[in-house]
């Protein structure tokens, strides 16, 4: 009797897009292994069938070797518990009014919301991401509540905020391996069970780790460029300063599908030491891992600049300058600028420094007639080179170039072509650079012509 036909198994990724793809994500694997990440799921998310995957691929985080901290949300299980006893709903200053039926509620949603978390985590079948896997989630009271109180004359009962977290205990089981689960439940000093705000929870907890992420999963795409677009550019990276005055130029938020709802508490956290704050949709299956393991992401983030000391140039940077681009110009990486066309054109440059030191720096030459910029003088310095200071420093640079109106940027390079091709650059010939530009290209030098499209 002839043996079953075995069925024959196909990659789903063949090999020589696989391997460029690895090696491309490898760069973020080195960076974050030991990091901390304080991972946030509206409850919206779970509602919406999206638990399993999502777990999946905060196991893979793990495997990276990155700490986690999970919170969850659970407006949506809260609000059925209460339709299913017949029990009226109260909100006012966007929180909710947690009566004692709320509160019961809210504690049955989470302990059968924790029941269904901590399952996803302990699955191990073939043939998914989980198979092999090994992940032991770790919960506690960890968390010390106070109540909401009082507010404008409507007394919010059991509704609380964050006052203390054990931060040495959550530490401990985060660096034994093991994934810390928090719900937005906090108990007072007395034993007074508190209804947490899921986004105040992620964000303190947050703060008291110092953690190196903040990420949301949320409704909202991200922030667009154009608050009041829904049509707009999701906006994936906002300095801490352009997110405040965005924030202050939006109305109070009441729902979480406002846009300053999660993004007061990505500035919050900012202000208080956390480096990165992100705002995801888990609608887009696998955004998690895209954020984190690609250059643009798909969400938004928005980091405190001042950690980075990213910022554009003024007339006292121009020694700096100097001093940085002086050996790449002696070696025939860069063309030689004199000291007073830095000096006529500092306002065109950004830099980056470490301790008051410019470790990188990169001018944009704006040609608005033909919608396009150069990139030019991009230079990091050996000793801050791999850290990714050439990458926030691309970043910068696009994004003035896009708030000039400009559809594309442009470099010529003799040495550093593949560098630009892996963030999103393609080869051109010399006669696409604009008239103006094209008038000075030296035949002789045989720069090769990068262009970026801008999105």
């Amino acid at each position: 009797m002839d043996a079953p036909a075995t069925p024959a198994v196909f990659p789903l990724v063949f090999p020589h897009t696989f391997v460029p793809w690895f090696r491309s994500v490898a760069p973020y694997i080195h960076a974050y292994r030991g990091k901390t990440f304080v991972v946030a799921m509206a409850g919206e998310g779970i509602a919406a069938g999206k638990l399993t995957a999502f777990v999946q691929d905060l196991a893979i985080l793990q495997a990276m070797g990155i700490k986690l901290v999970f919170v969850h949300g659970f407006r949506p299980q809260v609000s059925e518990q209460l339709r299913a006893k017949g029990h009226p709903e109260r909100f006012s200053h966007g929180l909710r009014i947690t009566d004692a039926v709320a509160l019961d509620c809210a504690q049955e949603a989470a302990g059968q919301l924790r029941f269904e978390i901590e399952a996803a985590f302990s699955q191990g079948l073939p043939n998914t991401p989980m198979a092999n896997a090994t992940v032991r989630v770790v919960s506690g009271n960890f968390l010390t509540a106070r109540p909401v109180g009082i507010v404008d004359g409507v007394d919010f009962q059991h509704s609380g905020v964050v006052r203390r977290v054990d931060a040495v205990a959550i530490r401990h089981a985060i660096d034994a391996g093991a994934v810390a689960l928090l719900s937005p439940f906090g108990f007072s000093p007395t034993g007074e069970a508190f209804n947490l705000v899921m986004e105040d929870v992620a964000t303190s907890i947050a703060v008291a780790l110092q953690a190196d992420k903040l990420l949301f999963l949320t409704e909202l795409p991200g922030i667009r460029e154009q608050a009041d677009d829904p049509d707009s550019s999701i906006d994936t990276e906002l300095a801490l300063a352009d997110a405040e005055r965005l924030l202050a130029s939006l109305p109070n938020p009441t729902q979480p599908s406002d846009v300053a709802f999660y993004l007061r508490y990505c500035v919050k956290a900012c202000r208080e030491g956390v480096e990165r704050t992100h705002i995801l949709p888990f609608a887009v299956d696998g955004a998690l891992l895209q954020e984190v393991y690609t250059h643009d992401g798909i969400g938004t983030m928005v980091v405190d600049e001042k950690l980075e000391s990213l910022r554009e140039a003024t007339s006292d940077d121009v020694g700096g300058i100097l001093q940085l681009i002086e050996p790449f110009e002696r070696d025939g990486t860069l063309v030689r600028r004199e000291r007073t066309e830095i000096e006529r054109d500092i306002s065109n440059y950004t830099v980056i420094e470490h301790d008051g030191v410019i470790f990188g720096c990169a001018a944009l030459y704006p040609y608005p007639e033909a919608g396009t910029a150069e990139m030019a003088a991009l230079t990091i310095s050996p000793q801050v080179q791999s850290q990714g200071d050439g990458e926030r420093i691309l970043k910068r640079v696009e994004q003035r170039a896009k708030g000039m109106g400009l559809k594309s940027i442009f470099v010529l390079t003799t040495r550093t072509m593949h560098w630009f091709l892996k963030r999103g650059f393609v080869q051109a010939e010399p006669e696409w650079l604009p008239e103006a530009r094209k008038r000075k290209y030296n035949w002789d030098r045989r720069s090769q012509v990068l262009v970026k499209t801008l999105k």
